[in-house]
């Protein structure tokens, strides 16, 4: 019986890797195709956060901890930098005088 659940459970890891990687194919594609500033900014939050999560599932399949500090230090770059662009098109200066 456990067999049939690592499998069920390796099969849904696969299947979860392959999906947040065809939505960060989606996301380069907005990425270069948006019209707007705020679409790109969108589909780079999609995109750092698909590879956070993609990181995720690599570090649960292979239980290695070093893919939970790389998706640790992603998700940390990843928000200051979403704050750091909208501060930007809000304002046009990220560091205030």
């Amino acid at each position: 019986m456990t067999a049939f659940f690592d499998h069920a459970f390796e099969y849904a890891a696969w299947f979860a890797s392959l999906c947040f990687v065809v939505a960060m194919l989606l996301a380069i594609a907005r990425l270069f195709a948006g019209p707007a500033a705020q679409d790109r900014i969108l589909a780079l939050d999609t995109f750092y956060i698909s590879g956070m999560l993609t990181l995720l599932m690599l570090g649960i399949r292979s239980a290695s901890t070093v893919y939970f500090d790389m998706a640790l230090l992603i998700a940390l770059f990843g928000f200051a930098s979403t704050i750091a662009l909208a501060k930007f098109l809000l304002r046009g200066e990220v560091i205030e005088p």
